[in-house]
């Protein structure tokens, strides 16, 4: 008899085991959801979860960041760079989403790192880069319930 109880009690447990993953499941691709909204449009994740202050701050932040960026003709990195730090360059341009868009739009003239002003809108771009992809980890890490 405690047999039969011990094997029933396993096949609840395995029961209720094989029920809970669609839940987690269904959370994991809604963070991954807001994960990659809010990389490419800053702030869209955040926003999707109502976090309206963080939205509105990352979305004007890495907006700034971008326009001052391309604006002081800062260089824009593009696929085919030759080097490592080129490659890491563009990834970190790539980060600001679809504001990479507008960036190359705005920078019809090409970087001029000639100049200092151009150095630091290369810095510029970048730091808005790397800030929207840890806005975009923050919203996906906010959506699976971990504590901000």
């Amino acid at each position: 008899m405690r047999a039969a109880v011990h094997v029933q009690k396993e096949m609840t447990d395995e029961t209720q085991m094989a029920a809970a993953p669609p839940r987690d499941n269904r959370r994991e691709v809604r963070a991954i959801t807001f994960g990659v909204a809010g990389w490419m449009v800053p702030g869209l994740g955040h926003a999707l979860q109502k976090m309206w202050g963080r939205a509105i701050t990352f979305f004007a932040v890495v907006g700034v960041l971008v326009f001052v960026g391309a604006g002081m003709r800062g260089n824009l990195f593009n696929s085919d760079g030759g080097d490592a730090f080129a490659t890491l360059g563009y990834l970190a341009d790539l980060g600001t989403g679809s504001f990479y868009v507008l960036a190359k739009y705005i920078e019809v003239g090409g970087p001029d790192v000639s100049h200092a002003y151009g150095d630091y809108g290369t810095r510029f771009l970048a730091a808005a880069g790397v800030l929207n992809l840890l806005a975009a980890l923050h919203a996906y890490e906010a959506a699976r319930g971990r504590k901000a």
